[in-house]
């Protein structure tokens, strides 16, 4: 049956009554108007004082003029209206008026089916005709929507009314462009905000949540207010309305968190929830991730339940100062923000359709630390936080407010879908490029198929003057894109599974010195298996730079070869699936939700231990044995289980092989698990015996002596302790 256009049928003129005081949304200037006439009294004469000779004595003063009579404060033509009724039911945002408004209209239609009702589409009209009398609003414009409307022209009316009488309802009309009426919809009035959102936030034990900020603490961009994360989002027209009491996990003193755990304690949280797109999300204050105090918050994602909750990291952001207190609140704000599919600032770029970039941007969403500041400055943050205004930009307001429901709800579209990074070709060659440093990949030429393709990164400089650079190399930090195309001539951006937000580390390169260097996975992302059939792929990367530069890199064929043996064929089919992807992103997991994945690398290891892939399988449960796992219980209970050293060790004794196919990088960081888990359970002997078979497999490598040496001061201290 042909699906029905809610813009052209006979529509639904149906009514929902909401009975609701005005909100403090409503009343907040500039969010009212007074016809043109001041609604505060002229000043008075001063009165008249004995022995002044301002009055004549004995006379009798003449009575004062009358006042103007006060004209009635309208109310604030924006906010959330809904219609009623069987059929379709519309849910319309009127932002033309109030605290920044961006001047436009948008809605959702939805379904009405018996007891059910299901989301159906949506549209937005960007550049409306607004027109305003003392007793009614008028707007009109052409609509964008996401199906082919059959009267795509939009005209919203709304009477005014008073701040002391009810909000008026909003009657839509959509007309063909002969202006014939199609579907007429009676939207009642239902909030001053434009989209509302549950939000649920738990923390750590010990841990002190963040819970409000003074903007004039500090030298920052006016105007001066105590500013909580709710508060930030509502001066957005997004209200966060908190769901629950704030949970404590009771976590030991000082635990850090892993990926593998957070993700794994995520799917237990949303597996509480339904796992359809939803106006939910979860933010965990926790005390610090493994990668360090720099790592400020994390956004997480799933297949099936994208951008859903984030996690920030008191151990970096932490404090009761006042500059930790801002950065408390900016980090809350802006993990937040990429739950609702928010980019950061210098991404813009390679977003569908594109956008400019804007690293100068004064937004939540920027790094203070990549903020310019002026002609010939980089990471100048000082500069950010004193013209900063604690608010979105205006090409961000239209997204949170106006941007289609699948691609800001949570639980929609995947993560940069809609916002986004999905057009590989903004990775072509610059037309000049003048940033004096250079990003260049490296791989094996080929790879089995079902092997973890796993890239180095070397970013170095051109120019012998030197040129300062940040440090974050890996695309869990959004600062370096990869792009990669396939057999098929399918073109994808590879979008990690969780997004890191950091400081980075800001160094000078000069040509000579010892470049920047990492090493990142790209067989699994948000977008799934990415090396999942035979043939040459093109790889490429694109460093965003600290000046607004985007440096792109050589261009990479790699070719992933087809099984030979019918054990290449029965090793390939165990290690590709989404699972088995998402364990090498993680290096392991106790979680329930990947014990498919863990079954078929178990067998990997068990039916084919002598195969070269089973390196990967031992590399990726032997690091998950090297560390402590915490699992989040549908109680909101943690469960901890003990790191196995031994089991560890044992696990990767075949991946510190000479010729075993790890990199050199993972190598180092399986060895750094394993060292961390014997250093805790005072194994200095095995710590020391770690180290010494990391520097043996990397000479028989062909390693140099500078990297060696950078190796072992990295190691050794830990290891002697």
């Amino acid at each position: 049956m042909e699906e029905q256009d809610p813009t052209s049928g006979p529509g639904a003129a149906g009514v929902l009554v909401i009975e609701q005081e005005p909100t403090v949304g409503d009343l907040l200037a500039p969010e009212v108007e007074s016809n043109g006439a001041s609604t505060v009294a002229p000043e008075a004469p001063p009165a008249a004082e004995p022995g002044l000779g301002l009055v004549e004595e004995g006379v009798l003063p003449a009575p004062p003029a009358p006042l103007p009579p006060l004209l009635p404060i309208k109310r604030a033509v924006r906010g959330r209206y809904r219609s009623a009724g069987p059929g379709f039911v519309l849910e319309l945002r009127v932002d033309v008026d109030g605290h920044r408004p961006t001047r436009r209209v948008s809605g959702d239609f939805f379904q009405v089916s018996g007891s059910t009702t299901s989301y159906h589409s949506s549209f937005r009209v960007d550049a409306p005709t607004v027109t305003s009398t003392a007793t009614q609003v008028t707007i009109e414009g052409m609509g964008s929507f996401t199906f082919a409307a059959g009267a795509p022209k939009v005209r919203v009316t709304i009477p005014r009314t008073t701040i002391f009488q009810p909000a008026a309802p909003a009657t839509v009309q959509f007309l063909t462009v002969a202006n014939q009426p199609g579907a007429g919809y009676l939207c009642r009035y239902q909030s001053g905000y434009l989209r509302s959102v549950r939000f649920e936030q738990d923390r750590q034990a010990g841990v002190a949540p963040f819970v409000s900020y003074d903007t004039g603490s500090l030298p920052s961009g006016p105007p001066a207010r105590t500013l909580s994360v709710a508060g930030a989002f509502a001066e957005a027209g997004i209200e966060l309305q908190a769901t629950a009491a704030t949970s404590v996990l009771p976590a030991p003193p000082g635990a850090t968190w892993s990926n593998a755990e957070l993700h794994a304690a995520m799917q237990v949280r949303f597996s509480l929830w339904a796992n359809v797109p939803d106006w939910a999300v979860w933010l965990l204050a926790a005390y610090e991730h493994e990668l360090g105090p720099g790592l400020y918050g994390i956004m997480f994602d799933q297949q099936g339940a994208q951008r859903q909750g984030c996690a920030v990291f008191h151990r970096g952001i932490g404090g009761a100062s006042a500059d930790k207190q801002r950065l408390q609140l900016y980090t809350y704000v802006h993990e937040l923000g990429h739950c609702f599919n928010l980019l950061h600032s210098w991404q813009k770029g390679l977003a569908s359709p594109p956008a400019p970039n804007r690293p100068a941007s004064l937004s939540w969403m920027n790094y203070p630390w990549y903020y310019p500041g002026g002609p010939g400055t980089v990471g100048n943050p000082a500069a950010f936080w004193s013209s900063f205004a604690f608010q979105f930009d205006d090409r961000e307001l239209v997204h949170l407010r106006h941007a289609f429901r699948q691609h800001v709800v949570m639980g929609g579209s995947p993560f940069k879908t809609g916002s986004a990074l999905e057009t590989p070709e903004a990775l072509e060659d610059p037309v000049e490029d003048n940033s004096g440093v250079a990003l260049e990949l490296r791989a094996r030429r080929g790879f089995a198929l079902g092997e973890p393709v796993v890239v180095e990164l070397k970013l170095h400089s051109l120019d012998v003057r030197g040129r300062t650079v940040h440090s974050l190399l890996h695309p869990d930090f959004g600062a370096v894109q990869f792009a990669v195309r396939k057999p098929s001539g399918q073109s994808i951006v590879y979008q990690p599974m969780m997004e890191h937000c950091a400081e980075p580390e800001i160094v000078v390169l000069r040509p000579g010195e010892p470049a920047l260097y990492e090493s990142a996975y790209l067989g699994y992302g948000r977008g799934g298996l990415t090396f999942d059939e035979i043939g040459p792929y093109q790889v490429r990367a694109l460093y965003a730079a600290l000046d607004g530069s985007q440096v792109p890199s050589n261009t990479l064929t790699i070719w992933v070869r087809p099984p030979l043996t019918e054990a290449d064929q029965s090793v390939a089919e165990l290690m590709l699936g989404d699972e088995q992807g998402a364990l090498f992103y993680l290096l392991g997991s106790d979680s329930p939700f990947l014990s498919e994945g863990n079954q078929a690398l178990s067998q990997v290891l068990d039916a084919h231990g002598d195969h070269p892939l089973a390196a990967y399988a031992a590399l990726v449960q032997g690091v998950n044995a090297a560390r402590e796992f915490k699992q989040l219980t549908p109680d909101m209970r943690l469960a901890v289980r003990d790191a196995d050293p031994s089991r560890s060790d044992q696990l990767l004794a075949a991946v510190f092989a000479a010729d075993s196919a790890i990199d050199n990088i993972t190598l180092t960081e399986a060895a750094r698990a394993l060292l961390r888990s014997q250093q805790r359970a005072g194994d200095v002997g095995g710590a020391e015996g770690t180290v010494d078979r990391l520097l043996g497999t990397l000479r028989e490598r062909s390693v140099g002596e500078p990297i060696l040496d950078r190796v072992e001061r990295d190691l050794r201290p830990d290891a002697t302790q």
